[in-house]
Order: structure tokens, then C-alpha cells, then sequence
């Protein structure tokens, strides 16, 4: 009978500390509450209403960028390498890491030598230039039967012309102007473009798996007046994040990724506004 009683109070025991620990365990967990208001231009604060927010253990921000690492762009080398353009271009784009032969950029990375040079921006320039009779544009005093009859005559004529027109197009840069509107027969760079376009919503969709499937810790939706709790939440540091969907209020279009820290049986407290919002353009889905 004393045995029994003895065992008896052995298990009350066990099952007075197995609750204990599992009290203790639970009382370390922490409590983040946050408030979500937008203000429109002009206008005044409102709370973000029936906004789904999500907890991340690791920046939204850091997902994309550790995603798109993870898929690099495509090899613009290997891309200029099967162009069916002169070896001349292949290896002025190569060098100056440029694939479009058109705007501002482009226009700024030729120089002299390398309009003369690239058989396509010497004759695209020629055809712009030569026959412009409001400039007094060089003319080539050699004649193209010289090559044959007198080649040496030719080549010191020929030479003396690039000279010229060396000089000229660096003392009238303003001559470049509209060049790259007769490349656009051989510019790759439209297709360049579809390339990196075709990456974007690849990108754009693992990022959102990988935050939801991998870094998801909890979820929360705002009340009427803009407010959410997460509770139960391990100590640690977290992100609240809406991922790439962009809270519209008024004219604004708001995303957040702000980290907030999470204590043992304490409760974390955060604001959500303009301020700390990641602000995002109005075609942002």
C-alpha cells in the first residue's frame, strides 16, 4: 500500500513538472502587435484596412536579391558572339559591354576611331554626313580606281582622309547626332532586352515561393482601424513584410519590409507608415 501511495505521488509529480516546463517553454515565446497607416499626397493619415501582412524569418529584400544571384542574367558574350554582324562590332560591343545601338548612352561611348573602325557606324555616319550640303564635310581626294592603278598612292590618300575625318568628328562631336537612327537594322539590342524581360517574372515568382515556402514564421491581416497581433512568435529577429503586393492608399502605393526583434514573453510594438514603407510605383501589382 506504501508503495503505492509512493508511486502515486512520483507521477503527480512528473505531471506537476512536465506542465511546468511546458508553461515555462510557452511563457517564452513574445507577442508582436503593429499598426499599418498609409498618408495619400496632400492628404491626411488612414489606416490600411483588410491588408494581409506576413512574418519572415529572413528581409523580403534579401530573398530577391538572394533569388536573382541564384539565377544570373544571360551571358552577354555568348549573345554578341552569334550576332551575324562584322567582327569589328562583336568586338567594339564586347569591349564597351554594350549591346544597344541606340540613345544617349551609346552616343556617348563613341569616339572618333571607333566610328571609323566599325564598318557598320562608318557607313551609317557617312550615309548622315557626307552628302549634307549645309556642312563642309571632308571629301576623300582619292578615287576608288586608285586601289587598283596606283595602291600605294591610294593607301597614302586613303590614310590622309581618315586623319581628316578623325580630327573632324572630334572637333564636331554634334555630327553623331541621330547616327543610331540608321543602325536600327542591325541593333541587337531590342532582342537583348526580351532576354533579361523573359527572367523578370521567373525571378519575381520564386522570390515569393521561397519567402512563403521557406521563411514563413506567421501571418496576420489589419482590422478596420489598421491593427494586427502575432502571437506565440520564438525570440529572434523577424521581418514584417507584405511580400511584393503594394497597399494602395490614395495616390501612394505602399510596401514594408521592416525588421522588428522579438523577446522572451515580452510584446513588440511597431508602427507601419510612409516613413518605414518601401514605396513602390502605381504599376506595381
Amino acid at each position: 500500500m506504501a508503495a503505492m501511495k509512493r508511486a502515486v505521488c512520483i507521477l503527480a509529480c512528473l505531471c506537476a513538472g512536465t506542465f511546468t516546463v511546458a508553461t515555462l517553454a510557452t511563457a517564452q515565446d513574445g507577442t508582436i502587435q503593429f499598426i499599418a497607416t498609409g498618408t495619400p499626397s496632400g492628404g491626411l493619415q488612414e489606416p490600411v484596412r483588410g491588408f494581409p501582412f506576413f512574418l519572415l524569418s529572413k528581409s523580403f529584400e534579401q530573398i530577391q536579391a538572394d533569388t536573382e544571384a541564384s539565377n544570373p542574367k544571360p551571358d552577354m558574350d555568348a549573345f554578341i558572339a552569334k550576332l551575324d554582324v562584322s567582327p569589328e562590332l562583336r568586338a567594339w560591343m564586347k569591349k564597351n559591354h554594350c549591346v544597344s545601338l541606340t540613345g544617349e548612352d551609346f552616343l556617348h561611348k563613341l569616339t572618333p576611331a571607333g566610328v571609323l573602325d566599325v564598318p557598320e557606324f562608318r557607313r551609317a555616319y557617312m550615309e548622315r554626313n557626307a552628302g549634307d550640303q549645309s556642312i563642309a564635310f571632308p571629301k576623300p581626294r582619292y578615287k576608288a580606281s586608285d586601289e587598283e592603278k596606283n595602291p600605294a598612292k591610294f593607301k597614302r590618300e586613303a590614310d590622309e582622309y581618315r586623319e581628316t575625318l578623325l580630327h573632324y568628328i572630334a572637333t564636331n562631336p554634334q555630327t553623331l547626332n541621330g547616327l543610331d537612327l540608321s543602325l536600327t537594322d542591325v541593333d541587337p539590342g531590342p532582342r537583348w532586352n526580351m532576354l533579361l524581360a523573359r527572367r523578370i517574372p521567373e525571378i519575381h515568382r520564386r522570390a515569393l515561393d521561397v519567402a512563403q515556402s521557406k521563411y514563413l514564421v506567421a501571418r496576420a491581416q489589419t482590422d478596420l482601424q489598421g491593427h494586427a497581433i502575432l502571437q506565440d512568435i520564438p525570440p529572434g529577429r523577424y521581418w514584417i513584410s507584405t511580400l511584393d503586393v503594394a497597399a494602395e492608399v490614395g495616390d501612394v502605393h505602399l510596401k514594408w519590409d521592416v525588421p522588428v526583434t522579438v523577446l522572451p514573453g515580452r510584446t513588440a510594438s511597431i508602427a507601419l507608415s510612409n516613413v518605414n514603407s518601401v514605396q513602390a510605383s502605381p504599376d506595381t501589382p
